[in-house]
């Protein structure tokens, strides 16, 4: 069984690089896998990066499961800034309020990874996160 990890743009997949290759030399063919994953991601806003893994067994048919989007994206999205400060920490480059930090805690909280963890502990890690990209979070 193989296992092949991709960040794909919601309804955007298409057989060229990097999926095409990834799934190609594993014989699967990349065409249904994106007209599999474009109409699953239908619902998402187009563009939107969705990491998803795809297990292929021996047989050549495969499974995938996709997550949440990256929480760096959420927050820029929230801080509604394109780019992030190279120097975290000393500029600040968009702020985000506590209510954003929650509403992308709840929608993080449907990841499996997140299953068992309470809400205010994810909270503390998108704020984490927020830091790290030097975005300020504020009341």
């Amino acid at each position: 069984m193989h296992t092949v990890k991709l960040i794909i743009n919601a309804t955007k997949a298409t057989p060229t690089p990097p999926i095409g290759p990834a799934l190609g030399s594993k014989g699967v063919k990349a065409i249904d896998f994106c007209k599999e994953f474009n109409a699953v991601t239908s619902p998402f806003m187009a563009d939107v990066p969705i990491p998803v893994k795809i297990k292929i067994k021996e047989d050549r048919t495969y499974t995938f499961k996709f997550t949440t989007p990256p929480t760096g994206y959420l927050l820029m999205r929230a801080a509604d800034i394109k780019k992030c400060t190279g120097s975290a920490g000393k500029e600040v480059s968009g702020q985000v309020s506590y209510k954003h930090i929650y509403e992308i805690a709840k929608i993080k909280k449907n990841d499996e990874c997140y299953k068992s963890v309470e809400l205010e502990q994810i909270c503390r890690n998108i704020a984490g996160v927020a830091k790290s990209m030097g975005i300020e979070v504020v009341r």
